[in-house]
């Protein structure tokens, strides 16, 4: 993971919003819940979570959509990128999509979440935890 004083800069595809996360990540993983999955268009989304207080727009505004009670998710406008998850179970965090930050290779998963909605014909053998729910909700699976 990277440094406290470091700034974490990304966007969408087109460029149009732009954004900046500071400080140290609170955790990073891949997320297997349907809704991210419909999301993203995707098997899994990965994501960072960060602070808050440290998460800016530089540039544009996101378009947002209430995905579910008490959940947001922040997208492009214009070309329909995915950038942000926040919830309201979750105070006080933004969940960035790792791979809309320039520099996604810094930021490693630690865990699968969600694992309870995994797709049953995707099989990763990587030895990251792994919980049916979230690690805030549960131990470990086997």
């Amino acid at each position: 993971m990277t440094e406290t004083s470091e700034t974490h800069p990304g966007g969408c595809l087109c460029g149009a919003v732009r954004f900046e996360a500071r400080g140290k990540p609170l955790w990073i993983a891949h997320c297997h819940c349907r809704s991210c999955r419909r999301n993203t268009g995707s098997a899994l989304a990965t994501f960072v979570g960060f602070a808050g207080e440290g998460f800016t727009y530089l540039a544009g505004a996101p378009a947002t959509y209430a995905s579910s009670p008490g959940v947001t998710r922040g997208f492009c406008g214009r070309c329909g990128t995915p950038l942000t998850y926040q919830a309201e179970r979750y105070p006080g965090e933004v969940h960035v999509y790792v791979c809309t930050l320039d520099r996604p290779q810094d930021f490693v998963p630690q865990a699968h979440v969600h694992t309870g909605e995994q797709l049953p014909w995707l099989h990763l053998d990587d030895g990251l935890p792994r919980y049916r729910t979230t690690a805030r909700e549960g131990e470990p699976i086997a």
